[in-house]
């Protein structure tokens, strides 16, 4: 998800959604046995009675009802739990990248082993959530096509991941709580990031359309956050090329004690080494200088430090531990994006302040959003799936006493066109682990 220079700070907590456990009952005899031991006792009876009958009928055994065996492969649209696939829990490692210079000795010093091992908790869940990020996007890839409206593509994303994931919201119990880190966001041409739908919305994709997919799915909190560029017309392929390239630069250069304006750097030099010709002109590929990468803390979408796509002097060093996205925004207009159009996106405030709400409507809806959301980042069209309607009044009263924030679509000049592609990284002790890495980028 796009962090704006300042850094937003979007926080993620554990919530509970409305669902229910299902409960179990079994029926019992009046001698207060279960019933199959009543019919076994019947049984037993009819077979003494048998033989003193002079009859020769045999008792017949039941049937042991087969075990269904566990899915072994995944449906489209994916909608077989990942935890299912792998039930030993061994998901899927990232692309692990063995340090290099002076960290080269993390990869065999047992210490930093030893930290390894006792973040195995830590690993089992990203790649968890990991897994189901790249199933889910890869359907996408895979079925998406010009004709979709906006709505459709956002649902189908969103109960993929909630299908895969195995919750229908945010539940909180015995159970993992997982979900949606944040809506999926489907940002078009000059617009970069924070769009997603809202009700009603009947915008359709088109075939010369370049459609930014933003999707952030998290496991008990470890948030995966990666991103991609959709374009069906081949003219747009260099754009695609140029920011693709600048993220995996980035990547690479992304390790422990590395300065995040060096990286910086190097992003903005391979993203404006390209350039794309449209109806007869040529555009150079322009870094977005007001679009970040940014650290991932535990339910926390955006933490404290960021990573420039343009050259900075930023002497911030990333440390061991850190989760950063990398993520890189290409323009072929000003390389500036401003605020501009309908609010799709909102959060309520880790800060917010106390105050006395006289609108009705907006005491009832932030209970809805404290029960359901915490300070997770969420939609209309989450607000429309819980059942809420004619909420626009104490949302909007909501924002103006500053607990909850606003996050409206932000945009180069009309006319361009931009793109994204983004990773998520694990600074781990021993190695440099790109969770979300996939065959498909």
């Amino acid at each position: 998800m796009a962090a704006q220079a300042p850094t937003d700070e979007l926080s993620k907590l554990k919530v509970a959604d409305a669902n229910g456990k299902p409960g179990a009952s079994t029926e019992t005899g009046t001698n207060g046995n279960l019933n199959h031991d009543s019919d076994d006792s019947e049984d037993e009876a009819e077979d003494a009675a048998a033989p003193a009958a002079g009859a020769a009928k045999k008792k017949k055994k039941r049937k042991p009802k087969k075990k269904k065996k566990a899915p072994t492969q995944q449906t489209d649209p994916p909608r077989v739990q990942i935890a299912q696939l792998f039930p030993n829990k061994n998901y899927p490692a990232g692309e692990e990248v063995e340090y290099v210079n002076e960290n080269r000795y993390r990869t065999t010093n047992e210490e930093k082993r030893h930290l390894d091992n006792i973040n195995s908790e830590f690993l089992t869940d990203y790649r968890h959530a990991a897994e189901a990020h790249r199933q889910a996007r890869q359907w996408a890839q895979k079925n998406i096509k010009p004709g979709w409206t906006l709505t459709d593509i956002a649902n189908g994303i969103e109960d993929s991941v909630r299908a895969l994931v195995g919750h229908s919201g945010l539940e909180e119990g015995d159970a993992i709580i997982a979900g949606m880190g944040f809506p999926t966001g489907l940002s078009i041409n000059h617009c970069a990031a924070h769009y997603t739908p809202n009700a009603g919305n009947k915008m359709v994709l088109q075939e010369d359309d370049v459609m930014k997919v933003d999707i952030g799915v998290h496991v008990n909190g470890r948030i995966v956050d990666s991103a991609f560029t959709l374009a069906f017309n081949p003219r747009y392929d260099p754009l695609l090329e140029a920011v693709k390239a600048a993220t995996n630069a980035g990547v690479k250069e992304a390790g422990i004690d590395v300065r995040v304006g060096d990286i910086g750097g190097i992003i903005q030099e391979v993203m404006e080494s390209y350039e794309v010709e449209i109806n007869g002109q040529t555009f150079p590929v322009k870094s977005i200088r007001n679009l970040n990468g940014h650290t991932i803390n535990h339910y926390s979408i955006h933490g404290s430090k960021s990573v420039p796509i343009v050259k900075s002097n930023d002497q911030t060093k990333m440390e061991e531990g850190d989760v950063f996205a990398i993520e890189t925004f290409g323009s072929t207009g000003n390389g500036y994006v401003h605020e501009e159009g309908e609010v799709s996106h909102y959060a309520k405030r880790s800060d917010a302040p106390k105050a006395d709400l006289r609108l009705s409507s907006a005491k009832s809806l932030l209970n809805v959003i404290n029960k359901n959301f915490g300070t997770l980042p969420f939609c209309r069209r989450y607000l429309d799936r819980l059942g809420q309607d004619k909420y626009l009044l104490g949302l909007n009263n909501l924002v103006s006493n500053g607990i909850v924030e606003s996050y409206p679509p932000l945009v180069d000049k009309k006319g361009s066109y931009t793109a994204q592609f983004e990773h998520t990284i694990l600074l781990r002790p021993t190695v440099k682990e790109v969770i979300s890495r996939g065959e498909d980028f």
